[in-house]
């Protein structure tokens, strides 16, 4: 019975609707205030966008700190260009150069030259050109040869491995050694280089190289207008580079945990990380073109070339592992989520692999019942091994890329296959 006002009328009717109130307030008291999900969102996409901004900032300072401060990273990887053919070229061409400005062409006849200066003087204006190409020609296939030999590697890498700090030093700002950075350009001396060819073309019977003075020239590595910009942030990115790969994954991290969503935004900061790799792998091939466009005549492009892919190589790969880390793990959340396309594609997969355990007879037992409570946390694992798998590489190509990730698959199809319930259905009417 009701009271005309709707109340109930009897006591204990009553007292039930007190305390049914009473519990509905204490929970409108709990429950969190309704703008609290726009604000967790709001500071989740901050989180997420800061996370995707510094990542390219990420790789950059890693490569500052790990490439270029590390004197053994540093002559790894300029070591494979002793081995270059267009830097062999380049450096061939630089040190014949060189020394063919030091080189008295007419000379080369003073021991055998008659009592008659006059006869002298005319035969040799006559030889001049031919004789100067001529010797121009066996210096230059004498430093070809040089350029070639395990020999020139050794003092390639000898050179970098001792030009390494004045290479840090001059973009910091401070020169000096066998690095210099001089109106925007980071140089090479060739001193060695030339004085271990003088000694060649002396035992090879030019004997008039021997009194070629010391001769330092310079091979360019690097010439831009960004050069000197860059020394005014190299030292920050050096300082930055421990942090600031941590401190990218924390935010990402952060912004994932924060969001109300938490799966649909890991797929999001995943794909985000992912892009701002790929705009940093886009500027440096963008950037390539500017820096070789913008070269002067006198440098050769090939080389330049080669040296700027052999700097950048190392950014290169940390693009494409970033890339790859942020699509596996973006398709990882999605796939374990219920969507309807997720559940279709696992569907798929999981039809597929139990078709062939089901024509191999094949039964889980003990083992896929266990598998099959543990399965999330399998699957799982068998991503995050397979990303610090590909993190831990040194320099991943893009086949080992490729073969981890089919092993990952392969790992994943073993789990679904060994996944077995056991658990009778019912069976189907009719």
């Amino acid at each position: 019975m009701e009271t005309d006002g709707g109340e109930p009328d009897s006591p204990a009717a009553r007292a039930e609707l007190e305390a049914l109130r009473a519990r509905v307030t204490a929970l409108e008291a709990r429950a969190p205030a309704r703008h609290w999900p726009r604000a967790r969102s709001f500071f989740a996409a901050l989180l997420i966008l800061a996370a995707a901004v510094l990542t390219p900032l990420s790789i950059v300072s890693a490569w500052a700190k790990n490439q270029i401060g590390d004197t053994d990273n540093y002559v790894a990887m300029m070591a494979p260009l002793a081995s270059d053919p267009d830097v062999q070229s380049a450096v061939s061409d630089r040190v014949t150069g060189a020394v063919m400005k030091h080189l008295d062409v007419k000379a080369l006849l003073a021991d055998v030259a008659p009592a008659d200066r006059t006869v002298v003087d005319k035969a040799l204006s006559r030889l001049s050109g031919p004789l100067t190409t001529g010797v121009s020609d066996f210096v230059h296939g004498t430093v070809e040869k040089f350029v070639t030999s395990d020999a020139f590697k050794t003092i390639w890498t000898d050179l970098n491995r001792t030009a390494q700090s004045s290479a840090v030093k001059a973009l910091s700002g401070s020169g000096g050694g066998a690095v210099r950075l001089t109106d925007d350009t980071v140089t090479i001396d060739l001193a060695p280089v030339i004085d271990r060819v003088k000694k060649r073309l002396v035992d090879q019977g030019l004997t008039i190289a021997a009194q070629i003075p010391e001769i330092h020239t310079d091979f360019t590595v690097l010439t831009s207008d960004s050069v000197g910009r860059a020394k005014k942030g190299f030292r920050a990115l050096q300082v930055l580079g421990f942090w600031l790969p941590p401190v990218t994954l924390v935010l990402a991290a952060g912004g994932v945990l924060l969001a109300v969503h938490r799966r649909r935004t890991l797929v999001t900061t995943a794909l985000a990380v992912a892009a701002g790799a790929a705009v940093l792998g886009l500027a440096v091939w963008v950037g390539r073109a500017f820096y070789l466009d913008s070269l002067p005549s006198d440098v050769s492009q090939p080389a330049a070339g080669s040296v700027f892919d052999a700097l950048v190589g190392y950014m290169r790969t940390m693009v494409r592992l970033v890339i790859t880390l942020g699509i596996v793990v973006a398709l990882a959340a999605w796939l374990t989520g219920d969507g309807r396309a997720a559940t279709r594609v696992k569907a798929m997969w999981s039809g597929g692999i139990g078709a062939v355990r089901d024509a191999a007879g094949v039964t889980g037992g003990p083992v896929g019942r266990w598998v099959h409570r543990a399965r999330p946390w399998l699957n799982w694992t068998v991503v995050v091994v397979s990303a610090a798998v590909l993190v831990a590489w040194n320099r991943p190509t893009g086949l080992v890329t490729v073969w981890i990730a089919l092993c990952a698959l392969f790992a994943l199809a073993v789990i679904e296959f060994l996944d077995d319930d056991s658990t009778p259905h019912p069976a189907t009417p009719g």
